[in-house]
C-alpha cells in the first residue's frame, strides 16, 4: 500500500464515521439532559439493588455517570459495589465509536451484556465481602456537590443547558473525531509496514494470557482516547474479545481522576482500583479461554 494510499484511507475512514457520531451524540445529549438527573437518583435511591442499578445506568453511553458515582461514594452515598459496577459497565466513547460503523452493529449487544454481567456479579460480591455503612446525607449537599463536576467537554453534568443539546454534540463530535483520526492514522501506519490488517494480531499478543492484562493496564489511564483507540483495534482485529473487555471494564473514565481529588483515603481509592483492575484481567482472561 503507498505511503499516500494509508493516510487517505484513514481520512476517508474517520470522516465516513463522522455523520454518525454527530447523530449518536444528539441523542445522548437529549437522553442525558431529560433524565440525567433520574439515573444519579435511580442509583444513589436504589439500595441494596445499587450494583444491578447501577451497573445499567453506567451502561448507557452518557458523559460523566462515572464521575457523579465517585462523588456519591466519597458522600458515602453509595457503596463501593455499586462504585465498581459503575466503573464496570461504563464503555466511555466505545458504543459510539461501534454504532459510527453501521457494519458492526452487531457487536453492540455482546459487549453490553458481558459488562454488565461483570459490573452485576462483581458489584454484588464486593458488597457481600465488604460490610459497608451510609450516611444519611442529606440530598440536597449531594445535589449541590454533584452539580459542580464537569464531563469530558467541560460541561456541567447536573446542569444542563438548552445550547448544549447542539453545541456538546458539535464538540464531543469534533473532540472524538479527531481522536478516531490520529488512532487510525497510527493503526493504518502499522498495518502499512507489517503488510496486512490480517498480521496485527500476532504484533499484539493475540491468544496470549498477556494481552489481556496490558489491555486492562492501559485502559485505566483517564481519557477517551484510550477507549476510542482500544475500540479501534478490536474493530481492526488486533484485540480479542477478551482483550476488548478487559480494557473497556477497566476504563472508568475522569472517575478514577474525580475519585483521587475527592476521596480523603488513599488507601481506599488504591483498594479500588486494585480491584478493579483484578476484575477486569481476570475477566478478559476468562473470556479469551471460553473463546479459544
Amino acid at each position: 500500500m503507498p505511503l499516500a494510499d494509508w493516510l487517505a484511507d484513514a481520512l476517508k475512514d474517520s470522516l465516513h464515521m463522522l455523520p454518525f457520531l454527530f447523530f449518536i451524540f444528539v441523542v445522548i445529549e437529549v437522553i442525558e439532559y431529560f433524565y440525567s438527573n433520574k439515573m444519579t437518583k435511580f442509583a444513589k435511591y436504589s439500595g441494596k439493588a445499587g450494583p444491578l442499578a447501577g451497573s445499567l445506568a453506567a451502561s448507557f453511553p452518557q458523559c460523566g455517570f462515572s464521575v457523579i458515582a465517585s462523588t456519591l461514594y466519597t458522600k458515602k452515598l453509595i457503596t463501593k459495589g455499586t462504585l465498581l459496577a459503575v466503573y464496570l459497565s461504563t464503555s466511555d466513547e466505545a458504543i459510539p465509536v461501534i454504532l459510527s460503523e453501521p457494519s458492526k452493529l452487531y457487536l453492540v449487544v455482546p459487549l453490553l451484556l458481558t459488562k454488565i454481567i461483570i459490573a452485576i456479579i462483581a458489584g454484588y460480591a464486593i458488597d457481600f465481602i465488604i460490610d459497608q455503612t451510609k450516611n444519611n446525607n442529606s440530598l440536597n449537599d449531594t445535589v449541590e456537590d454533584t452539580e459542580d463536576e464537569q464531563g469530558c467537554c467541560k460541561h456541567h453534568i447536573n446542569k444542563p443547558r438548552k445550547r448544549d443539546l447542539i453545541f456538546h454534540p458539535v464538540e464531543h463530535t469534533f473532540n472524538v473525531f479527531i481522536f478516531i483520526l490520529i488512532i487510525t492514522i497510527g493503526i493504518n501506519y502499522l498495518v502499512f509496514k507489517i503488510g496486512g490488517e490480517e498480521n496485527l494480531g500476532q504484533y499484539f499478543l493475540h491468544d496470549s494470557v498477556l494481552q489481556p492484562v496490558i489491555t486492562a493496564i492501559v485502559g485505566l489511564i483517564p481519557n477517551c482516547a484510550v477507549s476510542i483507540a482500544i475500540t479501534l483495534m478490536y474493530l481492526k482485529g488486533a484485540l480479542g474479545f477478551g482483550s476488548v473487555i478487559a480494557g473497556l471494564c477497566s476504563s472508568a473514565g475522569l472517575g478514577i481522576l474525580v475519585l483521587f481529588k475527592k476521596n480523603d483515603s488513599l488507601k481506599d481509592t488504591l483498594k479500588i482500583i486494585f480491584i478493579l483492575l483484578f476484575v477486569s484481567i481476570f475477566s478478559g482472561i476468562l473470556i479469551q479461554a471460553i473463546y479459544n
